[in-house]
């Protein structure tokens, strides 16, 4: 990937790189959810104490974090905290059952969790399972009285970030260091985890979020792909804070009249979705008129996107969806349509700065003789 973009240096905390690049953007919005605004002030701060209250509950290098979180502002705190402590954190679907969540606490050995207060019912039954190593319970945005019934010690998001201080200097991670997890459903079995370096973030943003999707700091951004999602953290995380933009934050389920109230209430200029949302969305009798929306480029991955679905939504809102192919283990697309180079019903082509190696990967054949069926269409 060195041919294209800026390589990091070989000692690089991604964490800390995002916070000195915004460093002059400190009363700017980073991110709006349905609470409130965090600027890039109080995200830098936010995240230098997350970093001191994971170090706080005796949480080594390299350990794992378990983030089963909402799409709200705590959880760029919680996953930038711990890539700034060197903390390893493990980013899941927040839509999964007891079972799997009690298989992924086993396998990823997490000695915390760190979880929305709406999920801890759930979690609690994994929890009760045993055969993990949690230590500690973290809840972001808990209902009174919530968390007395845990099995471990658990505390309040707000209240245990921001109660150890914080620290002045990000771990001396390289590059190339295991930086977090995310887990892939795989074709068969339990799913896979999929370990991420630091370095994985930055070339995500320099080869795909600033080239193609064309992200800068002028722009808002909202993903319906929530940040668990390989897709959703390149989207709401990686890029817009890589360029200094703002980021629209939903909690809730990804419904047309959910996405409309924050098209027209925050006038993102960049939309990220998948082709079901963009045909549903199409479909609702609640579609906002082009003028009650402030849409330059909208992007679309998770499945194909039907030819008529990106024509008509094209023609709707006068901007195109660039389409395009990823995966968790490549951490985000790296097939795509290019900005002025839009051809609906195809993946597009191959990103510049990926490659085909000479032993690709099954989910690199299989993304590769994808593109190329719809090529042919």
């Amino acid at each position: 990937m060195s041919t294209h973009g800026m390589p990091p240096q070989e000692r690089f905390n991604f964490a800390n790189a995002l916070l000195e690049r915004n460093q002059a953007r400190g009363a700017k919005a980073a991110y709006i959810d349905d609470a409130g605004t965090l600027s890039y002030g109080d995200l830098d701060r936010r995240v230098h104490a997350a970093a001191a209250a994971y170090l706080a509950l005796g949480l080594r290098r390299e350990e794992r974090v378990l983030l089963c979180l909402h799409d709200t502002i705590d959880f760029p705190v919680a996953f930038l905290g711990a890539l700034y402590a060197g903390v390893v954190p493990v980013a899941v679907n927040t839509l999964l059952t007891a079972d799997d969540y009690a298989y992924m606490l086993a396998h990823s050995r997490a000695q915390a969790l760190l979880v929305s207060g709406a999920l801890l019912p759930t979690l609690a039954q994994a929890l009760a399972r045993g055969g993990n190593a949690v230590k500690d319970v973290v809840v972001s945005r808990a209902a009174a009285g919530i968390v007395d019934a845990l099995p471990v010690p658990a505390q309040d998001f707000a209240a245990w970030s921001l109660a150890s201080g914080a620290i002045a200097q990000p771990a001396d991670t390289a590059a190339d260091e295991m930086a977090f997890w995310l887990y892939s459903s795989g074709s068969t079995g339990r799913p896979k985890g999929t370990v991420h370096t630091h370095a994985n973030l930055h070339w995500t943003a320099e080869l795909y979020g600033k080239p193609v999707m064309g992200i800068t700091e002028n722009d808002v951004m909202f993903s319906a792909a929530k940040l668990f999602f390989a897709y959703g953290l390149g989207n709401a995380l990686t890029f817009p804070l890589y360029v200094g933009a703002t980021t629209i934050l939903m909690a809730e389920r990804a419904t047309p009249p959910a996405v409309f109230r924050r098209l027209t209430e925050h006038r993102p200029t960049i939309f990220c979705g998948v082709p079901t949302l963009y045909a549903a969305m199409l479909s609702s009798p609640q579609l906002p008129q082009r003028d009650a929306v402030a849409l330059r480029r909208c992007i679309s991955a998770g499945e194909a996107l039907p030819r008529d679905v990106g024509e008509r939504f094209a023609a709707r809102f006068g901007c195109d969806i660039l389409d395009g192919i990823g995966s968790t283990e490549m951490l985000h697309i790296f097939l795509s349509n290019l900005p002025g180079h839009v051809r609906y019903g195809t993946t597009g082509k191959p990103v510049p700065g990926y490659a085909k190696t000479a032993s690709p990967s099954a989910t690199m054949r299989s993304a590769i003789s994808t593109s190329a069926a719809l090529r042919r269409r």
